[in-house]
C-alpha cells in the first residue's frame, strides 16, 4: 500500500493507475463499517484509494473536531492487511491553504434533518467531497447508508455538476444489538453504550408499524419517540419521516420513505435511519 500525504503526489500517482478506481472517503478511526466500503470498492474496481481526513469545515464551533477519535497507525495496519492500494492522508493546511475561499453549496436537500440543525455541515461535506473527487479522479465513490442525507447531498452535487462518478451506497453495518457502527460510539460510557441499543429498537418499531398497515407519519414517529424516551439516558433531538428522494417531511407514507433520528446520549450525538417501503 502506498501512503501519500501531498496533493501533487496523489494526482501524479493517480495518473499511473490504469483501470477503474474506487474511492472510500473516511475521517479515519476505522471500523467494520468502513471496511465494508473498502471491500465493495475492491470487488468492483481495479484499484482502491482510501482517504483519511478529519475535515474541520464540517464541524461547528461547539462540536467535537478537536477530540474526534484518531489512530493513524491502527488504520494504516488495517488497510494494509485489507490490500488497499493507496492511502491518501492530507493535512488541513494541504486541503485548505491560506487564501482558500471556494465552497460548494447544495441547496434544497440540505434544508431538512441534519442540515436544519447543523446549517454549516453540508457546505463542508460537499466542498471536501468535491476536492477529493478532483484530486483522486475515481470512477466510483463509496458511502454508508447510515449517513443517508450525506449520500443524497453528494449524489445531487455529482448530478448537478456533471461529474463522471458513480456514487455507491453500502448498507449500514451494525453491532449485535443493532447499534450502527460509528467512530463516535467510542465516546460512550458503559451505561451509555447499553442505552444506545434503544435507537435500533425505535427504528424496528417504525418498520413494525408500517408492516401492520400504519401510514400516518406522526403516529409512527410518536411510537418511536415513546421507545426512545423510555431510556432515561437518551435525549431526542429529532425523529422524522421524509420522502426518500427530496428528504422533505411527509404526513403519510405512500411508497418509500426515510425514517431518521438524532439523539443525544450524554454529550454524544448519534444518528441512524432505515428506509421503509409500503
Amino acid at each position: 500500500m502506498k501512503i501519500v500525504r501531498g496533493i501533487p503526489e496523489m494526482q501524479a500517482l493517480r495518473r499511473e493507475l490504469k483501470g477503474s478506481v474506487g474511492l472510500v472517503p473516511t475521517m479515519g478511526y476505522l471500523h467494520r463499517g468502513h471496511m465494508a466500503l473498502v471491500g465493495k470498492s475492491q470487488e468492483f474496481n481495479a484499484f482502491t484509494i482510501v482517504s483519511m481526513f478529519v475535515n474541520p469545515t464540517q464541524f461547528g464551533p461547539q462540536e467535537d473536531f478537536a477530540k474526534y477519535p484518531r489512530d493513524e497507525q491502527h488504520d494504516i495496519k488495517l488497510l494494509e492487511d485489507a490490500g488497499v492500494d493507496v492511502l491518501f492522508i492530507p493535512s488541513a493546511d494541504e486541503m485548505y491553504p491560506d487564501g482558500f475561499d471556494s465552497w460548494v453549496e447544495v441547496r434544497g436537500i440540505t434544508d431538512t434533518l441534519e442540515g436544519a440543525r447543523r446549517t454549516w455541515h453540508f457546505l463542508g461535506v460537499a466542498t471536501i467531497c468535491n476536492k477529493l473527487f478532483n484530486i483522486t479522479a475515481p470512477h466510483r465513490a463509496y458511502f454508508g447508508q447510515k449517513d443517508a442525507q450525506q449520500v443524497q447531498v453528494v449524489r445531487k452535487m455529482v448530478r448537478d455538476l456533471n461529474m463522471s462518478i458513480e456514487i455507491d451506497v453500502v448498507p449500514t453495518i451494525r453491532e449485535e444489538d443493532g447499534l450502527a457502527m460509528s467512530s463516535r460510539n467510542t465516546y460512550l460510557s458503559i451505561d451509555e453504550r447499553r442505552a444506545a441499543a434503544v435507537l435500533y429498537k425505535a427504528l424496528l418499531k417504525a418498520r413494525e408499524m408500517c408492516a401492520f398497515g400504519e401510514r400516518d407519519a406522526k403516529k409512527i414517529t410518536g411510537g418511536m419517540t415513546a421507545i426512545l424516551q423510555s431510556e432515561p439516558l437518551v435525549k431526542v433531538d429529532y425523529v422524522a419521516i421524509t420522502d426518500s428522494g427530496s428528504l422533505q417531511e411527509i404526513e403519510y407514507i405512500q411508497s418509500s420513505a426515510l425514517v431518521s433520528m438524532a439523539v443525544f446520549i450524554g454529550r454524544t450525538r448519534l444518528i441512524d435511519n432505515i428506509t421503509v417501503t409500503v
